[in-house]
């Protein structure tokens, strides 16, 4: 069983390597779902663990129809991942009806060439995820981060194992999004999935020792001196429920 740990740093990607983790999808301000991680990050990650590397190709946070050049910007930061080295590239785009961007899709796909492709949670707001399989089935991409079109892949369970079904082996269906060490093992199993996607946070408080509680850098009443980081014991969790 394959465990993609869903992360943001150097450090978080050092500890899912030191916990088991055989992939990590590298991502930043994962508040707003996970955008583009900068340049510097992705070559220390590079240099610093040995396992697979997947790169957030998301240029803002928000819906997934984006502008000429927001689409540009993706396509340079693909350009820029094939020749650092990464396993591959997580991207999503959807045309005004809520379908597959297919023409975009073909560039991207094209762009990362011997990369590796998933196509993101995107999925989970098209119109129509059957047509949807089919259209990235055909462009070639490696597999579908979902949660079945549901807030949770508990709660789009059913959905999942009729795209599993569908899928056949054609494309990965990868699910993600509400996973976690007590319920991993029955979710993998009822879907019939040989990899999953999730987070292995814990709780940091920061060390500063001066802190100002009424100044907010990001959104108000997100705290400011906690944050999430990845842990390995949080990753052996998940991978000891599974084993």
């Amino acid at each position: 069983m394959l465990f993609e740990v869903c992360l943001q740093s150097v450090d978080d990607a050092i500890a899912a390597q030191a916990g088991g983790a055989q992939r990590v999808e590298l991502c930043a301000a994962l508040v707003e779902g996970g955008i583009t991680p900068s340049l510097g990050t992705i070559r220390a990650c590079k240099a610093a663990v040995d396992i697979d590397i997947m790169v957030m190709i998301r240029p803002r946070g928000g819906d997934f129809d984006y502008t000429e050049q927001e689409f540009a910007v993706m396509l340079e930061d693909i350009k820029v991942c094939r020749e650092i080295g990464v396993a591959g590239v997580v991207f999503g785009l959807l045309d005004k009806n809520g379908e597959v961007a297919r023409t975009r899709v073909q560039r991207l796909v094209e762009a990362a060439g011997e990369l590796s492709v998933t196509f993101h949670r995107a999925f989970d707001v098209c119109l129509d995820p059957s047509a949807a399989m089919e259209t990235l089935v055909e462009l070639g991409v490696s597999r579908i981060l979902t949660s079945g079109q549901a807030a949770t892949v508990p709660e789009g369970k059913e959905m999942l194992r009729q795209l599993v079904d569908q899928a056949a082996g054609r494309i990965g269906i990868l699910p993600g999004c509400g996973i976690t060490p007590d319920n991993v093992a029955e979710l993998v199993a009822y879907l019939g999935v040989s990899e999953f996607h999730a987070t292995a946070f814990d709780t940091l408080t920061s060390t500063m020792e001066h802190q100002n509680p009424d100044v907010y850098m990001g959104i108000p009443g997100l705290p400011e001196y906690e944050r999430e980081i990845t842990t390995a014991h949080r990753v052996r969790q998940f991978l000891e429920a599974v084993s």
